[in-house]
């Protein structure tokens, strides 16, 4: 009786294991370069464009101050022995601000500037990881892991790299979102 039930349980056992086994070959796993994902999608390349752009007005509206400065600057050294001690007191301590000024004007754009694109890109991302998660279901993977800067997979096949595909399907979403919006505003007007 009690070999019975031994061999019952070890029975079991191993139809479990042979479950277990056909159940963790029928999983379908892919992976996502998210790094590549972020350099090859046109949408993040756009507003990686757009920022770097909107840094170079900015940008180019502080040198003006600057370089003013920086020539103030220039005629404070040749006239300070001309002008005395008390203009030249005077004088550095207007320069020392406006120096200080110009560093905070240019900080606060650097922070500006991260603040808003960090928005965008935050925004991309979630939306990404919403476009990846849809994709996952529609082609039945059980699960699609990250790579990149922030890798939570040490080791895969190239076999399940679906990072292109990815790259390719958010990319025609985005020129067909581009395009309705485009046409969009043509009917408006």
């Amino acid at each position: 009786m009690k070999k019975t039930i031994i061999l019952f349980a070890f029975a079991v056992a191993l139809m479990s294991c042979e479950k277990k086994a056909t159940e963790a070959k029928e999983f379908k796993t892919a992976y996502v370069d998210t790094s590549k994902l972020m350099e090859e999608s046109t949408e993040a390349k756009d507003i990686e464009a757009k920022y770097k752009e909107k840094a170079k007005v900015m940008g180019s509206q502080l040198e003006a101050e600057v370089s003013r400065f920086k020539s103030e600057a220039a005629s404070f050294k040749d006239n300070a022995q001309k002008n005395g001690q008390a203009w030249a007191q005077q004088k550095g301590s207007e320069l020392q601000q406006t120096e200080q000024r110009l560093s905070y004007a240019q900080q606060a754009m650097l922070q500006q500037l991260q603040q808003e694109s960090g928005v965008e890109m935050d925004t991309l991302v979630k939306g990404y990881r919403k476009m990846i998660k849809e994709y996952g279901k529609e082609k039945g993977y059980d699960y699609i892991y990250g790579t990149g800067d922030v890798a939570s997979v040490l080791y895969a096949k190239e076999g399940y790299d679906i990072t292109k595909e990815i790259i390719k399907m958010i990319n025609e979403k985005y020129k067909s979102a581009g395009k309705k919006e485009e046409t969009s505003k043509e009917d408006k007007k």
